[in-house]
């Protein structure tokens, strides 16, 4: 397989860039405080062939289990902070990579510069022996982004700000739900960079097999153009599937060495798209990947109207990254969200969630 070459950057055991090995990688999706069933969960994806495993940390509680489950499992660790930069601190010296979000940096602390933020996170990295990611999110953009490809306004704008600092050890991310701005945005990111190592994903891929297609129109071309070093299939699926991410991310990998790409010519937008993200443990209620399967499933005599419906399981990405479908649902604890655009219809119980789902897209089209 043709590789671009990128610079090498060391993540726990593996190293990725300068022509190793594609690294795939997955995120455990149990309660991380739950330490012996987080670390199980971790261990079983390194196992089942993941070169590194996210875990999500919200709390003071979370960054604190981190040290037992560093214990407890061999498999390379990164820890996901979203809108918690300062944990990065509690939780660096128990993990290989710490992946920070531009976008959300701009929530916790908004007095702080973004620019003192990220000095902070490259001290704290260089201090315990971790790597970065710039993990840039079509659903969280940082609002001072403005131009024609935000996304790739950030990831560049991070990137540099990195090298300024003299830190290399970092890769970038930059996914949407729209496989073609996938392509299109990582393919601009490696003709202005490509010294950078690249993490591919299609991001809220949704329920297999439509998940595995989306990721597949995205990452098999642009890993056949020579681009990317790790890669992730984020898939809407109960905890004991979370082997399919693995499994379909070495599909992709074993296709491109055949030569058998899809490319987002395959692909139909003008139909029905159910977005979903994958289960983590941010998920508040454990009946969210049951409630995309049947938002799937009550939709599916709607195939050929150009509608986007997305299901979310928390609120970390459930307000922001809704806002850009027809319809949008995002799980609380008791009630599920239901959104139509930016709009919020109101919150009802996962009982009742799909008929006013139905009712609301009735009153939408044209002649109802």
């Amino acid at each position: 397989m043709q590789r671009n070459s990128t610079r090498a950057v060391n993540i726990g055991t593996i190293r990725i860039g300068a022509g190793h090995p594609i690294a795939l990688q997955s995120m455990s999706a149990t309660k991380t405080t739950d330490v012996e069933a987080t670390a199980a969960f971790c261990q079983r994806l390194a196992e089942s062939g993941a070169g590194i495993v996210r875990v999500a940390v919200d709390s003071p509680k979370d960054a604190a289990a981190l040290r037992d489950i560093r214990n407890l499992t061999s498999a390379n660790l990164s820890v996901d902070l979203q809108e918690n930069y300062r944990l990065a601190e509690t939780v660096a010296p128990f993990v290989d990579k710490i992946r920070y979000n531009p976008g959300h940096l701009h929530h916790s602390e908004p007095g702080v510069p973004w620019r003192d933020k990220v000095q902070r996170l490259v001290g704290i990295a260089r201090d315990n022996d971790c790597a970065l990611r710039i993990g840039v999110n079509c659903g969280s953009i940082d609002p001072n982004r403005t131009g024609d490809d935000p996304m790739l306004e950030s990831a560049l704008e991070h990137a540099d700000f990195l090298d300024s600092l003299g830190f290399s050890r970092f890769c970038v991310s930059i996914k949407s739900s729209d496989p073609a701005a996938v392509v299109e945005t990582n393919k601009r990111f490696a003709e202005l960079r490509p010294d950078i190592p690249l993490h591919l994903g299609v991001t809220e891929a949704g329920i297999p097999p439509e998940g595995v297609f989306k990721s597949r129109l995205a990452l098999e071309p642009l890993l056949a153009a020579g681009i990317g070093d790790t890669l992730r299939v984020s898939l809407t699926v109960p905890n004991d599937r979370k082997t399919e991410e693995i499994d379909a991310g070495r599909l992709i990998l074993q296709n491109v060495e055949r030569g058998i790409v899809l490319t987002t010519a395959d692909w139909q937008p003008d139909r029905l798209n159910i977005v979903s993200c994958p289960s983590c443990a941010r998920v508040e209620n454990d009946r969210f990947v049951s409630l995309a399967e049947q938002v799937r499933e009550a939709t599916r005599l709607m195939k050929d109207v150009p509608l986007t419906i997305a299901v979310m399981g928390c609120r970390v990405n459930g307000p922001g990254e809704t806002d850009n479908a027809d319809f949008g649902l995002w799980c609380g604890p008791n009630h599920v969200n239901l959104k139509r655009g930016t709009e919020i219809l109101g919150a009802f119980s996962y009982d009742e969630i799909i008929e006013r789902l139905l009712v609301a897209i009735n009153k939408s089209e044209p002649d109802a």
